[in-house]
């Protein structure tokens, strides 16, 4: 590459009239915001900490990260925000495959795609992040705010996920996970746990999704047997957003007003909760069977086994369900549906104790479908589900600063 030199001159002292020249490089051309950070993620080094400052930054393309120990850190999730309002290449927001990476108090907006996808990778902190699509609930938004899949020591504490057309925050095929202190809004789902093993969801408020909290187990993936998951703590509120999800998607065929569902998921403690006007139901446990999907998977289980509800605060709700089979009990009885919906699809060979115990709800009511014999014989007795199951443990990740 060829320099253009600059040839400068000076006017010397008048008296002598003497002219002083000097040759130099001209100024290196200042580069964007954007392809710098990129020069920064392409360039990482184990140990670098990666500054977003404050403002808002316009990104026109996608990024990634594949350097183990990276930090990415802004200055506040309020404050430093990368907006894709005006993306035009890149499947996702930020694309990271990396082990120990961190990323904290900035946002993310308005992706095509995923907002923040963490793929195989181990120890991930995502603290104080929020992942938002600014025009509000829309099909068109990005399927999954914060998204981490196939991936291990996973801690998401303190973000805030508004907008997905799938889920806002959604960990997939992962283990060992804890979900705090975050709050979830304006997705279809609020916070999601699919096909993983041994989370806490704890202390988090989802509230105006289409459904609030849902721990998935799915065929035809390649992880799955899903269990293991505590939910407790959380605040799950008014989750009454019309379903927004593409055609198609699974998720689209939850109802809106649904406060929690567990689907074809083993060992779930649900407990401290507060259900309060979720329209549909405040949980429903279901099997797979309910979706009518077909599946050839001779691995998969579609049954929910050892559900475990305690000790939750239920307030209203069940008084708009956007469900036929739910609808058709509402105008049959003139009740609301009752706080906890179980589906009534059994286990072969096994007792209804082994599925589902409740224990300590105060006043919850509760409904067995009979959706086995087509929804005929709906039960309101919870009395053989008056037991109690060994309490899971707690998660601990050994990550950082937990």
């Amino acid at each position: 590459m060829h320099h253009r030199i600059i040839r400068s001159c000076s006017l010397g002292l008048l008296l002598t009239g003497v002219i002083a020249c000097s040759e130099q490089e001209p100024p290196e051309p200042e580069i964007s915001f954007e392809e710098s950070l990129q020069q920064q993620l392409i360039q990482a080094q184990p140990g670098d900490v990666i500054q977003i400052p404050s403002g808002t930054h316009e990104l026109t393309r996608g990024l990634s990260l594949n350097v183990n120990g990276v930090t990415i850190r802004g200055e506040g999730m309020d404050t430093s925000i990368i907006s894709f309002a005006n993306q035009a290449q890149g499947a996702e927001g930020l694309l990271v495959s990396a082990d120990d990476f961190v990323i904290e108090d900035l946002a993310i907006e308005d992706t095509v795609g995923d907002a923040l996808k963490i793929n195989e990778s181990t120890n991930v902190t995502i603290r104080n992040v929020r992942a938002e699509w600014t025009g509000g609930p829309l099909t068109t938004n990005g399927a999954y705010g914060i998204y981490p899949v196939q991936s291990s020591n996973i801690l998401i504490d303190g973000a805030v996920a508004i907008g997905a057309s799938d889920a806002g925050i959604y960990v997939g095929q992962s283990t060992q996970i804890v979900v705090r202190n975050s709050r979830a809004e304006y997705n279809v789902a609020g916070i999601e746990i699919e096909n993983s093993t041994f989370a806490d969801v704890h202390d988090n408020l989802t509230t105006n999704n289409t459904g609030g909290i849902l721990v998935f187990d799915l065929p035809n993936l390649p992880v799955q047997g899903g269990r293991n998951t505590r939910v407790f703590n959380n605040r799950i509120i008014n989750n009454n957003t019309s379903n927004f999800a593409p055609e198609g998607n699974i998720v689209g065929e939850v109802p809106a007003g649904t406060g929690m569902m567990v689907l074809a998921n083993d060992s779930i403690e649900v407990f401290d909760n507060e259900f309060t006007d979720n329209d549909s139901a405040n949980v429903m446990i279901l099997s797979y069977f309910i979706t009518e999907r077909a599946f050839e998977d001779p691995d998969y289980d579609p049954f929910p086994e050892s559900i475990y509800i305690h000790d939750n605060l239920f307030n209203a709700g069940g008084t708009n369900p956007d469900s036929a089979p739910l609808q058709a009990l509402l105008e049959a009885t003139g009740e609301d549906i009752p706080d906890i919906v179980w589906d009534g699809t059994m286990v072969p060979g096994r007792d209804v104790g082994d599925i589902l115990c409740l224990t300590d709800n105060a006043d919850a009511s509760f409904v067995n479908l009979d959706a086995d014999n087509g929804f005929a014989t709906p039960n309101f007795d919870s009395t053989a589900h008056n037991c109690s199951l060994p309490r899971l443990s707690a998660i601990s990740l050994n990550i950082g600063a937990e």
